[in-house]
């Protein structure tokens, strides 16, 4: 009788991102999909290893996936929208592709292929991709769900229980992990009105019991359920639908057992449900909710087995594992130790991988970080002192506490300088001089735009040449003369281009930033960076957060020298492009010992800075991204305000400093903004730019109701998509936009920026979006 240590999930992409590499090259055309099969299979037996050897005795399985773990379910249970050409059968690796990145020449399928068959599906007009959005509160992209009012559900995949048989043969004992039916439905998408995805819960069910059986047939003994949907605020007809699922699904096969698992906070009023739910396991995110674990031991049976997520997985500090012992030490006596396991608070795709790889960042900070390899040994150091004695472990516990005291202690993190400069903030510093409808009309003097005026985000394609330049610079092979000719040279090819589609206010390209956020930490004091500690975003799609380890100011101008050169090639305006605040905040991995409040509005100052110099510069528009700010939103209601407050306060301390003249613009990602637009009008901008096009103008809803104040720009395209959409699709969605906004408040843009797409599709792209408003304005006059 021990306590035992899991994994929720562990990170797919491979440490040097080798999935990334060999999904682009299928997606080109360089290699077929059993080259990407192979790198797949090659990292799931890397990655089931690798945690058996750390310690940890759950091992997940059917946590990889090629692109994303709910779509995955979809897969799985048959919920293909009739668009991507499925009737039956398995469902073809293109397809999949399709609906996850759409495709010019849309995917269609044989019923007798699956994955790996290498034929060529193709019809004659190209699909867009399933609307994307953010994963809870992270900044992972899920895909989310489609379903209609006469959905039916059928097993379409064996993937669970062919990933579970793989690592048996290698000699890995996993535990499946499956995205439960209630949380699955309630992320779905329905186009019918007064439609409820979740009444499909009876049709979704008989599925997920033979996916169930199937596994107990092939000797799993656990099966983890995520069902997170458990950290939100849920009706009483929701919690009975859990009771209702669970009571089917425990049944389904006689000698399985069922971890329910729910994260990104607590269970809060869904404790009760929970606890009672005829499951074997539950697990608990102590990180993010350290007080339920007394009312869990309290109310929960004593036969139930606890999980127990003490290490953070969405963060990167290092555990202090003799304060985490003290707190185990009383759940040991209170529950036998075999109904205890111990485990990161959620799955550690949110993690880097390996902190070894790391041999450039500061030894100081180094000391004090831990990823997920690095986070399931620290399970295991706690795990052996549970069960032989904390003098079995006493060196790696002495370790553990010194290291949490040199970073407490660290001068590093604390600057009296930035201190009291926040401490001087008053608050009109947080407000324009003027109302929005009087900038609105000296704007409009000063940049002369005609009607619905067309721009694009910020970032022009990366090429395999603008990443090699950069390696090349960093690695001193190439001069910083050489490098900036270079970066001039793409600078101006790309404002040369824009002027000759006939773009209205051009952007600089951003050549010379590696990524959004992390080219302006690099700038500023506080902030570490690392070389390999990528984060999968979406897809292909991996990060490298910085570290906010400190109190943060700008030592120098960061922007200011690339826009002056841009704006001197046009008479068009270019607009200054930055990163807010709570982007920069939502996107890093955050200090956890001062409230995220005073982090970012200690970055929100230094952004400030780079505004007011821009416009002294000569910026007449100047964008600050704030792409994160709904993600960042709390998954309770009554948590929302508090957060609201201080971000938009934040964002208006960053963009309030300049005169009423000058246009700021701010962009937000993925995510729902319906619930939040009173925020989001409160945070004063003069034009906001928004994805919308893959839920066809659908976060435009609440401008039906709310009287939004100032200027629109709702995406026309998908970026995320290498298809190029027609002109005519483009004009639809702008009548669209124009049934609850106002011709007059309407911009023209992408989704997103153009950072990852390639020039061809690009170009042909923002013709088309241009036409499209050179359409639209015709039609008005």
């Amino acid at each position: 009788m021990t306590v035992t240590v899991a994994t929720l999930g562990f990170p797919r992409i491979g440490p040097k991102r080798e999935l990334k590499t060999a999904l682009e090259r299928y997606w080109s055309g360089k290699t077929d999909q059993q080259a990407l099969l192979d790198v797949a299979a090659d990292l799931r037996a890397r990655t089931w290893a690798l945690q058996a050897a750390l310690g940890a005795d759950h091992v997940p399985s059917n946590d990889f996936s090629l692109y994303d773990q709910v779509l995955d379910t979809s897969v799985l249970v048959g919920a293909i929208p009739a668009l991507y050409g499925r009737t039956s059968g398995p469902v073809a690796l293109d397809t999949y592709f399709a609906m996850a990145r759409g495709s010019q020449g849309a995917t269609s399928e044989d019923a007798t292929c699956g994955p790996g068959c290498g034929h060529a599906h193709s019809l004659e007009t190209g699909v867009p991709a399933q609307e994307m959005t953010k994963w809870f509160d992270t900044n992972y992209h899920y895909l989310a769900p489609e379903v209609t009012r006469d959905q039916t559900f059928a097993l379409s995949s064996t993937k669970p229980i062919d990933e579970f048989l793989e690592a048996k043969a290698q000699g890995v004992h996993t535990r499946p992990v499956l995205l439960g039916p209630v949380t699955f439905l309630k992320l779905a998408k329905t186009k019918a009105e007064g439609f409820s995805p979740l009444s499909l819960l009876s049709a979704l069910l008989p599925v997920y019991v033979e996916v169930l059986k199937t596994l107990a047939s092939v000797g799993a003994d656990w099966v983890q359920i995520d069902e997170p949907c458990l950290a939100l605020d849920l009706t009483d007809f929701e919690r009975g639908e859990l009771r209702r699922a669970y009571g089917a699904l425990t049944h389904a096969a006689p000698g399985l057992r069922l971890m329910l698992a729910s994260y990104f906070g607590g269970y809060g009023d869904n404790l009760s449900t929970a606890v009672n739910l005829p499951v074997a396991g539950l697990h608990l995110d102590l990180v993010r909710a350290p007080e339920e674990l007394a009312t869990a031991l309290a109310a929960s049976p004593e036969s139930l087995v606890l999980s127990l997520g003490v290490i953070d997985g969405r963060n990167i500090w290092r555990a202090d594992l003799p304060a985490l012992l003290d707190r185990l030490d009383s759940v040991v006596a209170q529950r036998a130790p075999d109904r205890i396991i111990l485990a990161p608070s959620c799955s550690l795709l949110h993690s880097p991988i390996d902190l070894a790889l790391e041999t450039a960042i500061d030894p100081e900070v180094r000391q004090w970080l831990a990823f997920a390899v690095q986070k399931i040994e620290e399970l295991a150091i706690l795990a052996k002192a549970l069960n032989q004695g904390r003098s079995a472990v006493a060196a790696e516990l002495e370790a553990s506490r010194a290291a949490a005291q040199a970073r407490r202690t660290s001068p590093k993190i604390h600057d009296p300088a930035v201190a009291a400069r926040l401490a001087s903030v008053e608050a009109r510093m947080a407000q324009r001089n003027a109302h929005f409808g009087r900038r609105r009309a000296l704007q409009i003097a000063r940049l002369d735009l005609p009607a619905f005026p067309t721009t694009t985000i910020g970032s022009f394609p990366q090429t395999e040449d603008v990443r090699k330049a950069r390696s090349a610079h960093g690695k001193g092979q190439l001069t910083d003369a050489a490098y900036e000719t270079f970066l001039q040279a793409e600078t101006e090819r790309a404002i040369r281009w824009q002027e000759e589609v006939g773009l209205d206010v051009l952007v600089h390209g951003e050549f010379e930033r590696n990524d959004m956020v992390q080219y302006f930490g690099e700038q500023l004091s506080g902030f570490a960076f690392t070389k390999y500690a990528w984060v999968q975003s979406y897809g292909s799609r991996c990060v490298r957060p910085p570290i906010l380890f400190g109190d943060v100011s700008r030592p120098k101008a960061m922007t200011v020298e690339w826009w002056t050169y841009a704006q001197k090639l046009t008479e068009k305006p270019v607009k200054g492009m930055l990163t807010g605040p709570v982007t920069i905040l939502n996107w890093s991995f955050v200090r956890d010992d001062i409230p995220r409040s005073q982090s970012c509005r200690q970055i929100a100052l230094a952004i400030r800075d780079e505004v007011v110099d821009l416009e002294a510069a000569g910026a007449k528009i100047i964008q600050i991204d704030e792409a994160a700010l709904r993600e960042g939103l709390p998954l309770r209601r009554k948590d929302w305000q508090t957060y609201l407050d201080w971000a938009v306060e934040s964002f208006r301390l960053t963009a309030s400093g300049v005169s009423d003249a000058t246009q700021i613009h701010t962009h937000m990602c993925y995510s729902e903004f319906n619930d939040i637009i009173a925020a989001i009008g409160a945070m004063d901008a003069d034009v906001i730019s928004i994805e919308t096009a893959r839920s066809k103008m659908e976060l435009l809803d609440a401008f039906v109701s709310y009287d939004y104040p100032a200027e629109i720009g709702p995406g026309v395209y998908d970026i995320h998509s290498p298809r190029v959409p027609s002109v005519q699709e483009m004009s639809e969605l702008l009548t669209a936009a124009q049934q609850r906004l106002s011709a007059g408040q309407l911009w023209v843009n992408p989704d997103c920026g153009l950072k990852t797409r390639k020039w061809p599709e690009t170009k042909a792209a923002l013709v088309n979006m241009v036409a499209a408003a050179r359409q639209a304005r015709s039609v008005q006059a």
